[in-house]
C-alpha cells in the first residue's frame, strides 16, 4: 500500500511557504506606500462581480491580492484558487474567434447572413462567452450549430466526415436479442460478454518538475456492480497501487511515479472481466408504493446542490411532462421521452465550467449523455421517483467512448438502469420492449465506474479536480498543482474474449 500522508504534508508545507513569502513581499510594498494592507484587499463580492462580467484578467489580479490575507480559512483559500482555475478552463473551452466559427458555418452554408449568425449567437445556438471585452466562441460552436438548430441542420452535408451509424445498426440487432434472452431467463442479467481492457495515462514530458511525485487516479470497474463479475487485475505499470473500496462512489486505481526530465510518465493497468446485459421484465402495475420514510427514497428524491435542484422551472416542467400520472415507471418513461424529443446531442463543455447542468440543458436546448442524464435524474426526483447517477465507459465494437446514464429505484424491484442518451436509438421500433429497452435495461458493453457525482477519491485528492462532477478519464496532480486535461493523455483498449 502507498501512504498518502507524505504527499499531503508536502503540499501543505509548500503552500504555507509560498503563502508566507508572498504575504511578506506584498505587505512590504503596501506599507511602503503608507497604507495598511487591509485597506487594499478586495472583497469577495468585488471578485465575483468581475468574474460575472467576464473581466477575467482583473478578477485574477483581485484574487491573487485577496489570497495574501492571513485570515482566510483553508476552504476559502481552496475556493478562490479554484476560481482562478475555472477562468483558465473557460478560456480553454472558449478559444475560437468569430472568423473561425463563421468560416466553418460558411463551409456548409455559404449564403448565411450576418443577421442569421447574430440570431444564433443571441440564442446561444452558437455558444459564446465574453472574456475581457472580447467575444469568444466554444471550440465546437460551429459544428454544434448544425446539431442544435433545425434550420441550420438542413444545410449540413459532410461526405468526408459523416458520423458512422454502426452503433445504431449494432443495437438494432443486439437489443431484440437481449429482450428475447430475458424472456426465457429467470434473471435480469443475461448474455455475458468477457472483455480485456488496457488503460493508460501518459503525462507529457516536463509537465512536472523532475524528481517530483506524480499522483494518478484511473477509472476501475466496480466490484459491487451486479452486471460485472470475475474482475481480474492482470498487470500494472507500477508495483504498488491502491484500489478504492466500493464504498467510494468513484472507483479508481491509484498509482504514483517520479517525474524524469524530458521524459513522459506512463501509468496503466490491464484487467479482464465479465459484463452482463440488464433487462428488467416488470410491468408497471407490479411496482409497489414507495415508503416516504425509507432511507433510499429520502436520499434519492432529495435535492443536491449544485446540479440537482428543484428550481421553479424544473418543478413546472416536471408537472407539465408527468401530468396526472402516478405510476413510477410511467413517470420515468414520460420524462425519458420528453428529454429524448427536445434535446439533441451536442459536443459538451467541460462539466466543471457549468454552474448547474440541468438548467444549462434547458437554457441551451441541447446536451451530451451526462447532461441529459442529470436533467433526467433531477426531474425524476422532482416527480417523486428515486434516481441516481451511474457512469463509466461504453465499449461497443468500433464505438468506445466515455458514457453516462442513470438508475431508478422501484420498490420490490430495486435499482434499474435508464440510459437517457441511448434513448435516441429507435431503429428497433415497432417492437415496444426493444424500443423502450433503455428505460429499464442496459447492454453489456459497459465499464461501470461511478455510482454518484462529485464525491471523494481514495486516497484523497488534495488539489482541485479536473472533472468536478464525473470520473472517467482520470485525475493527475503533483504537490505543486493539479494537471488539467491536455497536459496528459488517456487511452482505453478493448479486447473481446
Amino acid at each position: 500500500m502507498i501512504p498518502e500522508t507524505d504527499p499531503i504534508m508536502n503540499v501543505v508545507n509548500r503552500f504555507n511557504y509560498m503563502k508566507n513569502f508572498t504575504l511578506i513581499l506584498l505587505s512590504a510594498l503596501l506599507f511602503a506606500c503608507g497604507s495598511p494592507m487591509s485597506d487594499k484587499l478586495p472583497t469577495p463580492e468585488q471578485i465575483d462581480k468581475s468574474i460575472a462580467k467576464g473581466e477575467f484578467t482583473e478578477a485574477a489580479k483581485l484574487i491573487n491580492l485577496y489570497l495574501t490575507s492571513d485570515s482566510l480559512t483553508p476552504m476559502e483559500r481552496y475556493d478562490f484558487n479554484f476560481k482562478l482555475a475555472w477562468m483558465d478552463r473557460i478560456r480553454q473551452d472558449f478559444d475560437a474567434d468569430d472568423t473561425t466559427v463563421t468560416s466553418y458555418i460558411k463551409k456548409f452554408y455559404p449564403e448565411v447572413t450576418k443577421e442569421e449568425i447574430a440570431g444564433w449567437e443571441s440564442t446561444n445556438a452558437i455558444e459564446n462567452f465574453t472574456i475581457d471585452g472580447k467575444k469568444k466562441y466554444f471550440h465546437s460552436a460551429g459544428r454544434n450549430l448544425f446539431r442544435i438548430d433545425s434550420i441550420a441542420a438542413k444545410h449540413f452535408t459532410d461526405p468526408d466526415g459523416v458520423q458512422s451509424d454502426s452503433l445504431s445498426r449494432f443495437l438494432a440487432w443486439k437489443i431484440p436479442s437481449i429482450v428475447k434472452a430475458a424472456q426465457v431467463s429467470k434473471s435480469a442479467y443475461v448474455q455475458p460478454i468477457k472483455m480485456k481492457i488496457r488503460y493508460t495515462i501518459t503525462v507529457k514530458p516536463n509537465e512536472v518538475p523532475a524528481g517530483e511525485v506524480i499522483r494518478v487516479w484511473m477509472p476501475f470497474p466496480r466490484f459491487d456492480a451486479k452486471a460485472h463479475s470475475n474482475i481480474t487485475l492482470i498487470s500494472t505499470s507500477q508495483p504498488q497501487y491502491i484500489i478504492a473500496p466500493d464504498s467510494y462512489a468513484h472507483k479508481s486505481i491509484y498509482m504514483e511515479g517520479v517525474a524524469q526530465a524530458d521524459k513522459p510518465a506512463k501509468f496503466g493497468f490491464e484487467l479482464s472481466y465479465t459484463s452482463y446485459a440488464q433487462c428488467f421484465k416488470f410491468k408497471p402495475e407490479e411496482i409497489q408504493p414507495y415508503d416516504p420514510q425509507d432511507s433510499v427514497y429520502k436520499e434519492f428524491t432529495a435535492e443536491r446542490a449544485p446540479h440537482i435542484l428543484f428550481s421553479e422551472k424544473i418543478k413546472s416542467l416536471t408537472k407539465e411532462v408527468v401530468g396526472n400520472e402516478t405510476n413510477p415507471y410511467l413517470k420515468v418513461r414520460k420524462i425519458w421521452e420528453w428529454i429524448d424529443k427536445n434535446f439533441p446531442w451536442a459536443s459538451a463543455r467541460e462539466y466543471s465550467n457549468i454552474e448547474n447542468i440541468p438548467e444549462y440543458v434547458l437554457a441551451n436546448r441541447h446536451g451530451d449523455c451526462g447532461q441529459v442524464s442529470l436533467l433526467f435524474i433531477t426531474m425524476a426526483r422532482c416527480a417523486g421517483v428515486p434516481a441516481k447517477w451511474q457512469s463509466g465507459w461504453m465499449l461497443h465494437p468500433g464505438n468506445i467512448n466515455l458514457h453516462d446514464w442513470a438508475e431508478v429505484y422501484y420498490t420490490g424491484i430495486g435499482w434499474v438502469p435508464v440510459d437517457q442518451s441511448f434513448g435516441r436509438v429507435k431503429s428497433a421500433k415497432p417492437d415496444e420492449e426493444s424500443y423502450y429497452f433503455y428505460t429499464k435495461g442496459l447492454d453489456a458493453y459497459r465499464l461501470i465506474v461511478n455510482d454518484d457525482i462529485s464525491r471523494s477519491f481514495f486516497p484523497a485528492k488534495i488539489l482541485p479536480r479536473s472533472e468536478t462532477v464525473d470520473f472517467q478519464r482520470g485525475e493527475v496532480e503533483w504537490r505543486g498543482e493539479n494537471l488539467y486535461f491536455g497536459r496528459w493523455r488517456y487511452k482505453m483498449e478493448v479486447e473481446y474474449l
